[in-house]
């Protein structure tokens, strides 16, 4: 997306190996995207797993392990990340870079 801020240390996996040991040991690997949407803060330390996407707006608390889709517009964090709250006006601190 456009706008993402990034903190130090993220991680954002798209490949991952088979879950079945039989095909594991064989050297099966597999992808699957990540989509980070617009204006999206992800926090210092965290790791997106494949397959993950996280809806716009959302901000990532710093060390999290995104296992499954965030919607937009929340604050998320944890192992595994789950959403803590949404973004609401009252969020707004008064800034203005206008």
């Amino acid at each position: 997306g456009d706008n993402v801020l990034f903190g130090p240390r993220v991680g954002i996996y798209t490949a991952n190996h088979a879950i079945d040991p039989d095909e594991r040991v064989a050297g099966a690997c597999y992808a699957r995207p990540v989509v980070v949407g617009h204006r999206v803060w992800i926090g210092a330390g965290v790791h997106i797993n494949p397959g993950v996407t996280i809806g716009d707006n959302s901000i990532i608390g710093s060390g999290s392990v995104v296992t499954k889709d965030i919607p937009p517009n929340v604050i998320a964090a944890g192992v595994p990340c789950k959403v803590i709250r949404t973004i609401t006006l009252d969020d707004r601190t008064g800034f203005s870079a206008f």
